[in-house]
């Protein structure tokens, strides 16, 4: 199973395994991840499981879609490598990713 590392503002990192096929949000939840509150399920209808993407792997993680960018511009301290963590499908190839969580969510 790949490894997803949870990284919170403060930099206290919790290192989750994942199933292949869920989200990094559903990860998240499933693994009581403190910053990503999910209020809308995954739906891709807020921006409360807002994440940054580490920079080593925005390439693998691709890029916002025009809705996921649209529901972006709610979120709280938005940056070019920000994503929503329901977006983000966890494959093998994400073993070890890094995303760090807002100081708070919108």
């Amino acid at each position: 199973m790949p490894k997803i590392i949870y990284k919170d503002f403060s930099g206290t990192a919790r290192t989750v395994e994942a199933e292949t096929g869920s989200t990094v949000m559903e990860t998240a939840i499933r693994n009581n991840i403190p910053g990503i509150e999910a209020e809308c399920g995954g739906a891709c209808a807020c921006a409360t499981c807002h994440v940054y993407v580490d920079e080593a792997w925005r390439a693998k993680t691709g890029e916002p879609s025009p809705m996921e960018e649209d529901m972006l511009d709610f979120g709280y301290d938005i940056k070019p490598n920000s994503r929503l963590s329901c977006q983000i499908k966890v494959t093998p190839d994400l073993d070890g990713l890094v995303v760090t969580t807002p100081e708070k969510q919108a």
